[in-house]
């Protein structure tokens, strides 16, 4: 329990400095107050993924990987919807997606649905657990049936995700 608390300490102060970009002392301890009391209040419901495994070199290389790849996929995304938006006479095939998902934690499906939904090409809307699905709206959807779909959609953030949320719980 006091292991999850501290994970979940280390992430909430870190989001603290990270909205209030402001480093005082008045501003980490209070910081520090309200990430112990989100700590405790959230520490009952589930398992937290210990900031301390970025430690480990290789999960650390494989976060990195995915930091540059969704970012290389959302700065492409933008540039591909911009160049949509200027030239309107390109065919527009938007529409909903479903894809299946490799991912069974929690917490590999939330990454999935937020970074993905980072990249401007899809927007998560929905998630059918039992049947391991994502449901997108896509602005360009993908030719090919589910399975390449999902390879160019999903897939290259699910493969870069699956290091870093293999284990490691508190």
């Amino acid at each position: 329990m006091a292991r999850r608390i501290a994970a979940l300490w280390v992430w909430a102060a870190g989001t603290w400095l990270l909205l209030t970009w402001t480093v005082t002392f008045e501003q980490l301890v209070t910081g520090g107050v309200v990430a112990l009391v989100v700590a405790v209040g959230l520490c009952a419901f589930d398992e937290v993924a210990a900031p301390w495994r970025l430690l480990d070199p290789r999960v650390l290389f494989a976060a990195v990987r995915l930091v540059l790849s969704a970012l290389a996929r959302i700065v492409t995304a933008n540039v591909e919807l911009t160049y949509r938006i200027w030239a309107p006479s390109r065919p527009l095939r938007s529409g909903m997606l479903i894809v299946p998902t490799a991912m069974r934690t929690d917490g590999g499906v939330g990454g999935i649905g937020l970074i993905t939904s980072l990249i401007v090409d899809n927007q998560i809307t929905d998630l059918d657990r039992d049947r391991q699905e994502l449901q997108y709206h896509a602005v360009a959807v993908p030719e090919g049936d589910r399975g390449e779909r999902a390879k160019s959609v999903n897939g290259p953030v699910e493969r870069l995700l699956a290091p870093i949320v293999r284990g490691g719980r508190t």
